[in-house]
C-alpha cells in the first residue's frame, strides 16, 4: 500500500466533494422559495429550461457556474451572476445556451453578469457556434448601473455583438420567457428569430408605470407589450407560445432545420479510454502545491490509449511537449512537467519552472502544431520562469518572450487547464485567460496568482514590518507571526479556484476525470470555424 498516494487521493477527493457540494449551492440560485414563485407563476426555472431544451442523455459543459461566488454580499448575492449558460446539443447541433435565472434579483443584470453573457458571446465568435437565448430578466441592476452601463465592455456590448454575429451568419434565437424591458429588449429582436410566451413574458422599452410618469397614458403591461401584442400588432416578435415547454419547442424544431456549417478539419478519430486508470490521477497530484510528482503520469490517464508521442524529450524537460488524441481528437500537448529533471550538461532544474532550453522547445513545438494544424492543449502547474544571475545573462527574457509571442499569434485553438499552481508570467506563457483560450478550466487543486501565498505574504510582511516600525513601533517574534498569518489567510483566499471562477478568469471548476470531455467538446465547436489567418510570430528577439 502506497501511503503517500493514499494521502493524496484523500486530499484531493475532499477538494471534489466541497466542489460538488458547492455546485448544489449554486444549482439553487436565488433559493428554494424563489424556485417555488417561478413555478406557481408557471414558469420554468433557467436550469429546468436547459435541460429541457437540450437532446435528452447528452453531453454538456456548464460555463462560470461560480460566477459571482462571494462578491456583492451587500445587495444579497449574485449566485451564477444571475444567468446560466451551457455548451450543448439541441437536435443533434452543438450550441451554446444563455438563460436568465430570475430567481436571482428578477434576473437583473451586475456588472459580473454582463461579463459572463459577453463570455458566452465570445465563445459563439470565436467558435462560430449557434447561441440560443432563454430571456427573463428585470434589465440593469439599478443600484449599480455605472458599473454596467456605459463602458466598452458592459451592457450596449451585448447588442453590438448581436449585430456582429448576425453579420458573420452565426445562428441567433431567442424565447422571451419573462421580463424583457428597457435596452435589453433590443437582444432577442435583433435575434435572428424571437419567440414569445403569452401571459407570462413581456417585452417594452419601458414598463406601465415608466409610461404613465414619462407621458401620462395609462395601460396595463400586457396590453403593453405582451405576446399577443407583438405576435399580433407590433410585429415584433415571430413566434406565440403558450407556456415555456412550447417555446422550447419550437426552438428545437428551427434548430432541426439548419443546414450543415464548414469544417475547420481538425483530424479525429475513433475514441479510445485511457489504458492507464484516470482514477489514479486523485492519488497522483500531492495534497501540497509544492510538492514533487511526474506530469507524464497524469498524461498517461488524459489521453486515448494513454499513448503520449513526446516531441524533444531529452531536451528542454521542465516542459513536457507532444502528441496525442483526446476522445478521438488530435492534440498536441504543452504541459510544466514537476519534478526535478537533470540535464546532459549535469544541471538540475526545478519542476514546474520555465528555464530557456524549455521556453525554446515550446516555441517550436507550438509552431510545429499551427504548422499541422493541430489544436494545442495547455496543463498548467507552474511557478513561473527561472531567476538568477545565470538565466538572467542567459537570456530568459527573450526566450520567455518568444514562447508568449508564439501562445499569442497560434491560429489554431488553444485549451487551457490549470492543474496545480498558475503563477506570474508562467500563467501567460502557458496560455493563461489572456491569451484566447477557447476553454480555461481549473481542477479544485489549482491556485492562481502573481506568485505564491507563502512568497508573497513573506514580501508583503517585510513591507508591513518597515511601515510599523517607521511608526516608531516594536515588532515581536508573535506580533511578527501574528502579521504573517493574517496576511497569507487573505491571500490564499484570492489564489483558490473559486475566487478565480468567480470572476471568470477561468471558465469553469471540474472534477479532473471530466478533462476529456471538455476538451473534446471544446475543439468539436472550434471546428464549426475554419482558420482564417496565417500562423505568424513576428519579430523575435534571437
Amino acid at each position: 500500500m502506497d501511503l503517500k498516494f493514499n494521502r493524496n487521493e484523500d486530499r484531493n477527493k475532499l477538494l471534489l466533494s466541497d466542489l460538488r457540494r458547492k455546485l448544489n449551492e449554486v444549482y439553487l440560485g436565488g433559493g428554494k422559495a424563489k424556485i417555488t414563485k417561478q413555478h406557481d407563476q408557471g414558469k420554468m426555472t433557467a436550469r429546468e429550461r436547459i435541460d429541457y431544451l437540450l437532446d435528452p442523455k447528452s453531453e454538456q459543459i456548464e460555463v462560470g457556474a461560480f460566477v459571482g461566488d462571494g462578491m456583492y454580499e451587500e445587495h444579497g448575492g449574485c449566485p451564477s451572476g444571475g444567468v446560466v449558460i451551457k455548451i450543448g446539443y439541441v437536435k443533434g447541433k452543438q450550441c451554446i445556451v444563455v438563460a436568465n435565472d430570475a430567481t436571482v434579483k428578477a434576473g437583473a443584470w451586475f456588472p459580473i453578469t454582463a461579463k459572463k453573457n459577453l463570455r458566452a458571446q465570445e465563445i459563439a465568435i470565436e467558435n462560430r457556434l449557434p447561441i440560443i437565448y432563454l430571456v427573463d430578466s428585470a434589465g440593469v441592476y439599478l443600484p449599480l448601473q455605472d458599473e454596467i452601463f456605459p463602458d466598452k465592455e458592459h451592457f450596449g456590448r451585448i447588442f453590438r455583438n448581436n449585430a456582429v454575429m448576425s453579420s458573420m451568419g452565426i445562428t441567433q434565437i431567442s424565447a422571451v420567457m419573462g421580463s424583457c424591458v428597457a435596452g435589453g429588449a433590443y437582444l432577442p429582436i435583433m435575434s435572428d428569430e424571437a419567440l414569445i410566451v403569452d401571459k407570462t413574458a413581456s417585452i417594452f422599452l419601458a414598463g406601465s408605470y415608466l409610461v404613465k410618469a414619462a407621458i401620462g397614458e395609462s395601460i396595463d403591461n400586457e396590453t403593453l407589450g405582451g405576446a399577443t401584442t407583438h405576435c399580433e400588432i407590433s410585429g415584433v416578435t415571430d413566434y406565440k407560445a403558450k407556456d415555456d415547454a412550447a417555446a422550447l419547442d419550437t426552438i428545437k424544431n428551427i434548430m432541426d432545420k439548419i443546414g450543415d456549417f464548414p469544417k475547420a478539419g481538425y483530424n479525429r478519430k475513433k475514441s479510445l479510454k485511457p489504458k492507464e486508470n484516470p482514477d489514479d490521477i486523485y492519488g497522483i497530484l500531492p495534497s501540497s502545491r509544492a510538492e514533487q510528482y511526474d506530469m507524464m503520469e497524469i498524461i498517461k490517464r488524459l489521453v486515448d490509449d494513454s499513448e503520449f508521442e513526446e516531441y524533444k524529450a531529452g531536451y528542454g524537460q521542465t516542459i513536457l511537449t507532444g502528441y496525442a488524441r483526446i476522445d478521438g481528437w488530435a492534440v498536441g500537448i504543452v504541459a510544466n512537467q514537476r519534478k526535478v529533471v537533470k540535464t546532459k550538461k549535469g544541471e538540475m532544474q526545478f519542476g514546474g519552472v520555465i528555464y530557456s532550453d524549455s521556453a525554446d522547445k515550446a516555441t517550436r513545438f507550438i509552431a510545429n502544431c499551427n504548422q499541422k494544424k493541430i489544436p494545442l492543449v495547455f496543463l498548467q502547474d507552474v511557478t513561473g520562469f527561472m531567476v538568477g544571475s545565470k538565466s538572467e545573462h542567459g537570456g530568459i527574457i527573450k526566450d520567455g518572450a518568444k514562447m508568449v509571442n508564439a501562445v499569442s499569434n497560434s491560429v489554431v485553438p488553444k485549451f487551457t487547464i490549470v492543474i496545480g499552481n498558475s503563477y506570474g508570467a508562467g500563467n501567460y506563457a502557458m496560455c493563461g485567460k489572456a491569451y484566447d483560450p477557447r476553454l480555461i478550466v481549473a481542477w479544485p487543486s489549482a491556485e492562481l496568482a502573481v506568485m505564491s501565498g507563502n512568497s508573497a505574504a513573506k514580501v508583503l510582511l517585510q513591507i508591513e514590518k518597515a511601515s510599523l516600525k517607521k511608526k516608531g513601533e516594536t515588532i515581536t517574534e508573535e506580533k511578527e507571526t501574528e502579521l504573517f498569518d493574517k496576511i497569507k489567510k487573505r491571500y490564499d483566499n484570492q489564489v483558490s479556484p473559486y475566487y478565480a471562477a468567480s470572476r471568470l478568469w477561468t471558465d469553469a471548476i471540474i472534477d479532473p476525470k471530466d478533462t476529456r470531455k471538455w476538451i473534446s467538446m471544446g475543439i468539436e465547436a472550434a471546428d464549426h470555424a475554419p482558420i482564417e489567418k496565417p500562423f505568424n510570430m513576428g519579430v523575435l528577439q534571437v
